[in-house]
């Protein structure tokens, strides 16, 4: 790493070892926690419902320290995964030394690590998220030579009680500013915090929703990262939830990355931009446009787009959310700067190289030659997602495009220009698919299509078992329809759901 990367880093780790984290060592951190008075460790990693688990140790010597960073330890995996049976239950969760950071939250100075799923043979588990993730991304760079990054989006509430001091203004939140937004301080402590566990923010700010119900206060915010490798994007967004609801309590409010709040609002969505870079070139451009290899890749995930639900929307408030004439798609189609499809391109900086000096005319220095930052964003997944599954199913939908035949002329076929919602699109929209509206279709096209996940035993057909059928036990086909206009029910359904994964 540069010296300016050094010294400008948030990350107490990267400071003081003055390495990049993939470079870190077992004697590295051993070294950082003797000279840093480290009292404590905690393994944590991400189990079956999505959230972060937690286990704790109380260093009592160096050597002590060593065989925990060395051996990891047991846990039981039939509480943390529904596919493994208790008689057989033991796996070994093996910290990854690159995600090592301090917890902003401890009293006793205390080291946290992310850990990977080991099984009694000391092989890694196959039906581990995090494992699955890892297959797709070396898949993909063996099959293309290229380097797969994603960043995602994180939308989530803030919900309190009611305060009428500069009232913000129903569903029209979006960048407002102090005061007329209340926790863009809470926002800003947790990119703060996110950025010294090693993630790399791009921006924060207020989203649309903003709305009061009775004596209660809704506030959302975004959280956009900057791309990264894909296995990085989905550890520092399992690190965002966690470091936000903890804060959330200490603060005194709740923290919700729930897909949906209460219908007629805006939703919660997470949204993933991706690129491909080969030899440190953006391979999503070509010759100033978008390239035939990006095209392909959105003609892939189109094709598997429904079964892509199965991972990123995965309870029935999901489907609340994905309704018709919202920011929300629901129509399986892509288009430029269109926020109602399931990929959008958005705006890449291609041929807008002077805004700068045209905003500051005393700029005279010339502007530095930058790698292209034109990324497509697959718009369909939300808080209920196993960020490390989709992100796997993204990749794995994307090769297939790659490799597909027809998967030019497919992406020309599901184009779409402007507002696909005006009178003129009526006619075509009849023509495209759409995406499930429940967790039972979503189960049913995930079938339809595993072939797709499971190729090259990237997704193990048991965890595609195990996932079809928890969706489809929810038994919620139709379940919009059931509940409109009954908004007890509506409202005892979000509560059931309101901290998904």
């Amino acid at each position: 790493m540069r010296d300016s990367e050094l010294q400008m880093n948030p990350r107490d780790l990267i400071r003081f070892l003055k390495k990049d984290p993939v470079e870190f060592t077992k004697e590295d951190i051993l070294r950082f926690c003797e000279e840093n008075g480290i009292k404590m460790v905690n393994f944590r990693y991400v189990a079956e419902d999505g959230k972060l688990k937690t286990l704790n140790f109380v260093i009592s010597s160096k050597e002590h320290l060593d065989a925990i960073l060395s051996d990891g330890e047991r846990v039981d995996g039939s509480n943390l995964f529904s596919f493994i049976e208790a008689g057989s239950s033991d796996l070994y969760v093996i910290p990854r030394y690159r995600t090592a950071f301090v917890n902003p939250f401890a009293e006793a100075p205390t080291l946290e690590f992310l850990c990977s799923f080991y099984d009694s043979d000391g092989k890694p588990l196959k039906s581990a998220p995090e494992y699955v993730l890892r297959k797709a991304d070396e898949e993909f760079t063996r099959r293309t030579g290229c380097t797969f990054k994603t960043l995602g989006e994180l939308e989530y509430y803030v919900i309190c009680s009611r305060d009428d001091l500069y009232p913000g203004r129903d569903q029209k939140g979006y960048h407002s500013a102090e005061p007329f937004v209340k926790f863009s301080g809470l926002r800003d402590e947790a990119m703060r915090l996110v950025a010294r566990a090693g993630g790399k923010i791009k921006y924060g700010h207020s989203e649309v929703g903003c709305f009061y119900n009775e004596d209660t206060y809704y506030e959302q915010h975004e959280i956009e990262f900057s791309p990264m490798p894909a296995e990085q994007a989905v550890e520092q967004l399992i690190l965002a939830k966690w470091i936000l609801r903890m804060l959330g309590n200490q603060y005194g409010v709740e923290i919700s990355f729930a897909p949906k709040i209460t219908v007629g609002k805006a939703g919660s969505g997470m949204h993933f931009h991706m690129l491909v870079e080969k030899d440190g070139q953006n391979l999503m451009v070509e010759d100033g446009r978008l390239s035939p290899f990006a095209r392909k890749m959105i003609a892939g995930i189109l094709d598997a787009a429904d079964a892509l639900t199965a991972f990123g929307n995965t309870i029935p408030t999901s489907y609340l959310r994905l309704v018709p004439h919202q920011e929300a798609p629901t129509t399986i189609c892509w288009g430029d700067r269109n926020r109602s499809v399931v990929v959008r391109v958005p705006l890449g900086w291609i041929g807008a190289d002077d805004m700068a000096r045209d905003a500051n005319p005393g700029e005279t220095g010339r502007r530095e030659e930058r790698p292209s930052k034109q990324t497509v964003e697959y718009r369909v997944g939300d808080g209920s997602a196993d960020p490390y599954l989709l992100v796997a199913g993204l990749i794995a939908a994307a090769l297939r495009g790659i490799e597909m035949p027809g998967a030019l002329e497919m992406a020309e076929r599901l184009y779409v220009s402007g507002n696909i919602f005006r009178p003129e699109f009526k006619e075509r929209l009849a023509e495209f698919r759409q995406l499930p509206a429940s967790c039972v279709e979503s189960a049913e096209a995930l079938e339809a299509k595993r072939t797709i996940f499971e190729e090259n035993g990237v997704f193990p057909a048991g965890m595609i078992d195990s996932r079809i059928a928890s969706l489809k036990a929810f038994n919620d086909r139709g379940l919009s329809e059931k509940l409109y206009g009954d908004n007890e029910a509506i409202r005892e359904l979000v509560g059931r759901y309101i901290h998904v994964a």
